[in-house]
């Protein structure tokens, strides 16, 4: 999945108010602040000879990648509003900036929700650190739902806060760091509460027109090969995982299944999963880039959390389209739709 939004932490800076689980929004305040507190300009990072080359050379190119994002689209950069994110830099100390939470009951992939001030209703909760994460898991598995649990490299507070660069983010290759300062700087633009369908589609449809601007104006052979062969691998991957995560659902959907045959066929719907995963990463030729993965374990929250995010991308590019590319313009006419009933914002999007 791509860098999620940690909208728990948003909302703890924002609201500690009438939320049930005062715990969990104070470790998010606290895990937030203590990045802003670390955090140095990126200009300074650049000018300390202290800082590693590889590094100066990945925090130049983010920066450089923040200047096209932020430009107007008369100079050649996308427009988007600069909120004042990216310009500074945390090196986080381990190998995710948050760890999500996942869960769901033993026969749906549908994913148990938690509501917050301002982010509204998501499904997951994120945790500064990962032995919070993991105890909240084991109580989530103690309650009879299947968990998954996954790192997060960046994330976005929507344009509240001004985030910094992390070093998480900073570990991918170029293609990857492009597209998700790209991404996580589209989020501000427009937000709306509880659609993360809507939320992430926007996001994405805005990181691929930019990937497509960036190539356009600054990409190499190199770079463009690397983005092509990442993005076919995310396809595929992905395709992989929603397949089963239909059959599961066509599978719980029989009313009159009794349970031991539901986790019999359940069983054999995710063994025939890692068997298919196991003769599309030979195809790879042995790249093990989703073996982490796997590792944790795959099941209804596993799946669950491979929601179609990306289904409104291709009516977000229609909307494009109609906009001739601008990109402003194109937003403005996004949120008008942003502002119909959930149901009916895809077909606004088509101009319906």
């Amino acid at each position: 999945m791509r860098a999620g939004l940690v909208l728990g932490a948003v909302a703890a800076v924002l609201a500690l108010s009438g939320c049930a689980d005062v715990r969990y929004l104070t470790q998010a305040a606290g895990g937030q602040l203590d990045l802003l507190r670390r955090a140095r300009p990126v200009e300074a990072a650049l000018a300390d000879p202290a800082t590693r080359p590889e590094l100066r050379r990945k925090l130049q190119l983010a920066s450089d990648v923040r200047a096209f994002a932020v430009a107007s689209e008369a100079a050649g950069g996308l427009g988007l509003p600069d909120h004042g994110s990216f310009l500074t830099f945390v090196d986080v100390g381990r190998p995710f900036v948050v760890w999500n939470v996942f869960s769901a009951p033993e026969f749906s992939v549908t994913l148990d929700t938690s509501c917050f001030p301002v982010a509204g209703c998501v499904g997951y909760r994120g945790y500064f650190a990962e032995a919070d994460a993991r105890a909240y898991a084991q109580e989530r598995r103690a309650a009879g739902r299947d968990v998954s649990v996954g790192g997060v490299s960046a994330y976005s507070t929507l344009g509240y806060l001004k985030d910094p660069l992390l070093s998480t983010m900073l570990a991918y290759p170029d293609a990857t760091l492009i597209r998700t300062v790209i991404h996580e700087l589209a989020h501000p633009d427009l937000y709306v509460p509880g659609d993360t369908v809507f939320n992430e589609s926007y996001a994405t449809a805005v990181e691929e027109e930019g990937m497509r601007r960036w190539l356009a104006a600054h990409g190499t052979p190199e770079l463009r090969e690397q983005d092509r062969a990442a993005q076919a691998r995310q396809a595929a991957f992905e395709a992989l995982l929603l397949d089963a995560r239909a059959q599961l659902e066509a599978l719980y959907a029989q009313p009159d299944l009794p349970d031991a045959d539901r986790r019999t066929r359940k069983a054999a719907v995710l063994a025939a999963l890692h068997a298919r995963y196991g003769a599309l990463k030979a195809s790879w030729g042995g790249y093990a880039g989703y073996d982490a993965y796997f590792a944790r374990g795959v099941n209804n929250a596993a799946l669950g959390a491979v929601a179609a995010y990306a289904t409104m991308v291709p009516d977000f590019q229609a909307l494009l389209a109609r906009v001739d590319g601008h990109l402003p313009a194109f937003t403005e006419a996004a949120r008008v739709c942003s502002r119909r009933p959930q149901a009916e914002r895809a077909a606004c999007l088509r101009g319906s």
